[in-house]
């Protein structure tokens, strides 16, 4: 006749007041670095404990059990709740639920480091997939890391690599591939692509993240391109262009993912450069990227030189001058200018400022240093250096309004 199986007997739980609860001395957690104890009291206060402790009754002298518990196994817990408790947040009567064991030969060391030893952490791919379905669910980065006390650039972290290739993912559930590589493949959300590299990693022993990575992004523009740097990543971004960027290492601001999309900005951008500059006045202006090897042989820098006013534009410079002069001084005591002498001190000075920033000549040759600071000292800035300080002022009509406005508040 087969013997009967003895059948388990689990220990029974209940639920003890928590000012009837100490924590045990065999406890085995001592090192208490890393351990943080507020953060695990903020998640109980939000969900609540998820998990008894682990109890054993304190026995008297003689042997007999008191009304008190001691807490082997669970002291985290324990320090948590009585932070709680510290913070008028829980109540000290406040029933906890517990397991309790009784006295056998099992230790209450024992019982504390099974707990520790027997608990296998999540696999990181559990995680990755569970903050993705919190973000599917309709929580935001910023939530899902004040829910689970992490910066928020860990949760980037996380739902980056929840997005590779469910075929690469895997791959690295079945320890086939490591974290590092793992998250070299993040620099790209194309699965097709990623597997593509995987696949030639894995046989050519070429799997090296740095390796990975350079692969991935071999049709890509580096934002530090400079290309990319004259363009500007916000231009490029509103043109509808995408940025990617790596969550796990420097990368001098990421990848620009549309290379064409850079090139036709680029030249865009020239072409508007160039028309900035044909409006100076230069005859034959070409714009390109970048000119084949050996194009700029035989050209030379054309340096310019600030041309002679003639006659009549001086007698015009120092009318305009003088018109503003007076104009000012007139007015200087009115407290708002006439619509008309307003309109006229602004179109004075665009006269005069027209007259500043005109073009200069070209010369085929570089001039000599004095011939060149002779042709600056030409022009109506040198003439004229208390003029361009007056011009440098805010325009008349703003000025005499900010008078006005100091007059009224007495202030000097």
């Amino acid at each position: 006749m087969a013997q009967a199986v003895q059948k388990i007997v689990l220990s029974p739980s209940r639920d003890i007041p928590f000012n009837k609860l100490v924590l045990s001395q065999a406890n085995v957690r001592q090192v208490k670095a890393g351990v943080s104890i507020a953060e695990l009291a903020a998640d109980i206060a939000h969900r609540t404990l998820l998990q008894s402790l682990n109890v054993r009754p304190v026995l008297d002298a003689e042997g007999v059990e008191t009304d008190m518990y001691e807490v082997p196994a669970g002291g985290r817990r324990y320090r948590a709740l009585e932070l709680l408790v510290k913070q008028k947040r829980l109540d000290k009567t406040a029933p906890v639920p517990c397991v309790v064991r009784q006295a056998s030969d099992i230790s209450a060391a024992e019982d504390s480091l099974a707990e520790n030893v027997q608990r296998a952490g999540l696999h990181p791919l559990d995680q990755f997939r569970a903050f993705l379905t919190f973000r599917e669910q309709g929580q935001d980065e910023e939530a899902i890391a004040a829910r689970f006390f992490v910066p928020v650039s860990v949760v980037r972290q996380r739902l980056r690599l929840a997005s590779v290739s469910p075929k690469l993912h895997e791959v690295y559930a079945e320890d086939g591939m490591t974290l590092e590589q793992l998250m070299a493949f993040t620099v790209t959300n194309d699965h097709a692509r990623q597997q593509q590299v995987w696949e030639a990693a894995s046989r050519t022993h070429n799997d090296q993240p740095y390796q990975i990575r350079r692969q991935l992004t071999e049709g890509a523009v580096r934002a530090s391109d400079k290309r990319a740097q004259f363009v500007g990543l916000e231009a490029y971004e509103l043109a509808g262009g995408m940025v990617l960027r790596d969550l796990f290492q420097s990368d001098d601001g990421g990848w620009l993912q549309n290379p064409a999309l850079v090139d036709q900005l680029v030249t865009l951008k020239l072409q508007a450069e160039g028309e900035q500059l044909a409006a100076e006045g230069w005859k034959w202006i070409e714009v390109a990227p970048g000119f084949p090897y050996g194009h700029t042989n035989g050209l030379r820098r054309l340096d310019g030189a600030v041309t002679d006013l003639t006659e009549a534009e001086l007698a015009t410079y120092d009318a305009l001058h003088e018109e503003f002069e007076r104009l000012e001084v007139q007015y200087a005591e009115a407290e708002e200018l006439p619509e008309d002498v307003d309109r006229r001190l602004g179109e004075i000075e665009t006269a005069i400022q027209a007259f500043d920033g005109r073009p200069g000549r070209s010369s085929a040759s570089t001039p000599t240093a004095a011939s060149a600071s002779s042709a600056a000292m030409s022009g109506p800035r040198t003439r004229r250096p208390w003029l361009m300080n007056r011009m440098e002022r805010p325009p008349a009509s703003s000025r005499l309004m900010a008078k006005a406005l100091r007059s009224a508040l007495n202030v000097r």
